[in-house]
């Protein structure tokens, strides 16, 4: 793969990690196109995304979609939360 990138995001609590694990772990692996794969994993609590991709334009894609669904998930657990 020609393109790399490792995202951790730091998450309130263990229950909003172990959903988003749970939740994207279906959409992992490699894409349907086979330009990018992702690997989701935890250190403590933060959240990691890795993206391996053939180049620069797989990589962003692969980044955006990932990054839209944790911050939807994120936002959804907010809104259940507070009511």
């Amino acid at each position: 793969m020609g393109a790399t990138a490792r995202v951790r995001m730091q998450l309130s609590s263990e229950k909003h990690l172990n959903t988003l694990l749970d939740g994207l772990a279906p959409e992992t692996g490699v894409s349907s196109n086979g330009r990018a794969k992702v690997v989701l994993g935890r250190e403590g609590t933060f959240l990691v995304v890795d993206v391996a991709a053939k180049d620069t334009v797989a990589l962003r894609s692969a980044l955006n979609v990932y990054l839209r669904w944790i911050d939807s998930t994120l936002k959804v657990l907010e809104v259940v939360e507070g009511s």
